[in-house]
């Protein structure tokens, strides 16, 4: 039988820039990329202003992490949890009057059929209408 070698570390990344990973990579180029275009624009007054905060924000994408997880799942699940609406099991909702009074009551009228044939058939079906009826 032959035997095939099966991968170990199937969730740590590939290392393709030196120390780097492909997307650490992406982040820092982006990151040095738009506070180079910064600098360029804005002088060091710029760049100190929203370069930096660019860069530190392109530095936590690359290598921070918290509690094992990387910084950009963080970030999106915090930006989804401020922006999608919360629905609270435990609090409740007033019931405004106007959502009340929209519903129209509905009158339930017990229909009886007239009865024929014989007695025992009679007898049977009121047996089985005070039966439901409680």
């Amino acid at each position: 039988m032959r035997q095939f070698s099966v991968p170990q570390f199937i969730e740590v990344e590939d290392k393709i820039f030196g120390p780097l990973t492909l997307k650490q990579f992406i982040y820092l180029l982006g990151g040095g990329a738009a506070a180079f275009i910064i600098y360029v624009l804005g002088g060091m007054i710029g760049l100190f202003i929203l370069g930096v905060p660019i860069l530190a924000l392109a530095l936590a994408l690359a290598f921070y992490k918290i509690n094992g997880q990387p910084f950009i799942n963080i970030a999106s699940s915090a930006i989804s949890h401020y922006t999608k609406s919360k629905l609270y099991i435990w609090k409740r909702r007033e019931v405004k009057k106007e959502d009340a009074q929209k519903a129209p009551a509905i009158e339930q009228k017990l229909v009886l059929p007239k009865i024929a044939g014989s007695k025992l058939k009679d007898l049977a079906w009121s047996l089985d209408v005070k039966e439901k009826v409680k």
